[in-house]
């Protein structure tokens, strides 16, 4: 068991560390301290967590299921809390970061909305930090990838990056001269809810013609199974694959196919594709920025949809052949990035309880010296 979590994380130095856990992080990731903090990233069907150093290695990561959604939020909690002091105990951890699918308020204390847990402004941070003993930090896990595609993958040297995730849906993130810019609530970078077709495909948001029922897992998913339910000649290969269970058609399962040369799956990559280019354009017409990094499970299929989206991306771009254009980069870290940039960012927040702690420290000792004169 980790010494520092046993002694630590008391009286003012909580406090103190609390109420600064929402400065903005800026460049003082230079500063912060080369210690070993824990990254979770929580989504629908998977909690993983690492232990990351300042380099952003992961030294050990573990890994499970995450509780059905209809369970109380305490019993994810309880996993969190399983996997953190399972890897306390092998790793001297400094600060958790976590990196959570949903809505985050400005402060990086409360989970306002989470689409895929049963989490309404739940105070995730709080909690935890009154269990792990740690310092605690809680943030969208399209922020900490981003935040993790700059500081060690593709986004290095870029000062205006937005990040795509392409999973289920589509999130997003946007930093600027190295801080993740959240907006006035904590919930910037929903980019998946753009509306792009007037009365298009029904959203779970509620909205019709969002962006994420175009460009995402559920869009890629969606046409290959009305494809294959329709019997179309197209999707035989598909069907034949899946012996005709349609339920079974996945992501994954159509990027494969795509490799191998099935045209149907092929053409779907590159219907995806050309609206993700159409979105990036839209983007790129509010928030003008250097670089584009494209991550999520979606873009494990490579240039397969990443070169239709530059094709479409500069087809659509706002004044394109007057204006610098911005670089499309397919993300580096893959899936562990929410996590490595959780435990990054968490990092940030070590530096400060390690001074809170020591003028905590010096404070008692000035108060013994002066008892004994």
């Amino acid at each position: 068991m980790s010494v520092y979590r046993d002694r630590a994380y008391r009286g003012t130095a909580r406090a103190t560390v609390l109420r600064t856990v929402g400065a903005r992080e800026r460049r003082s990731h230079l500063t912060a301290p080369r210690v070993p903090t824990v990254g979770i990233d929580i989504g629908g069907t998977k909690v993983m967590a690492g232990v990351v150093d300042a380099d952003g290695t992961i030294l050990e990561k573990v890994r499970t299921e995450t509780p059905d959604k209809s369970k109380s939020p305490k019993v994810v909690e309880d996993t969190i809390t399983e996997l953190v002091l399972d890897l306390s105990d092998r790793h001297d951890v400094h600060a958790v970061g976590i990196g959570a699918a949903g809505w985050v308020d400005a402060d990086r204390s409360r989970v306002l909305f989470a689409p895929h847990l049963n989490w309404r402004n739940e105070p995730l941070r709080d909690r935890l930090a009154e269990r792990l003993a740690v310092p605690v930090m809680v943030d969208n896990d399209a922020n900490t990838a981003a935040w993790a595609e700059w500081r060690f993958g593709a986004g290095r040297g870029q000062d205006h990056l937005v990040m795509i995730t392409l999973g289920t849906g589509i999130g997003g993130a946007i930093l600027e001269d190295g801080a993740i810019k959240r907006g006035k609530y904590g919930v910037a970078g929903e980019f998946g809810h753009m509306q792009v077709v007037p009365g298009g495909h029904r959203c779970p948001c509620g909205n019709r013609g969002c962006w994420e029922q175009y460009s995402s897992g559920n869009a890629l998913v969606r046409e290959a199974r009305e494809l294959a339910a329709a019997d179309s000649p197209v999707a035989y290969n598909i069907i034949e694959r899946v012996g005709g269970r349609v339920g079974d058609i996945t992501g994954p399962l159509i990027t494969e196919l795509a490799r191998e040369g099935d045209a149907m799956c092929v053409e779907l990559l590159q219907d995806i594709g050309q609206w993700l280019g159409v979105g990036i354009a839209n983007l790129a017409a509010a928030l003008d920025p250097s670089c584009f990094v494209i991550g999520g499970g979606v873009s494990a299929a490579d240039d397969l949809l990443i070169s239709p989206a530059r094709d479409a991306f500069r087809r659509h771009l706002t004044g394109r052949g007057y204006r610098p254009e911005a670089t499309i980069a397919k993300a580096q870290l893959g899936p562990e990035a929410g996590m490595v940039g959780a435990a990054d960012l968490a990092r940030l927040i070590a530096r400060r309880f390690r001074r809170a702690n020591r003028r905590r420290v010096e404070r008692y000792e000035r108060y013994e010296r002066a008892g004994r004169r």
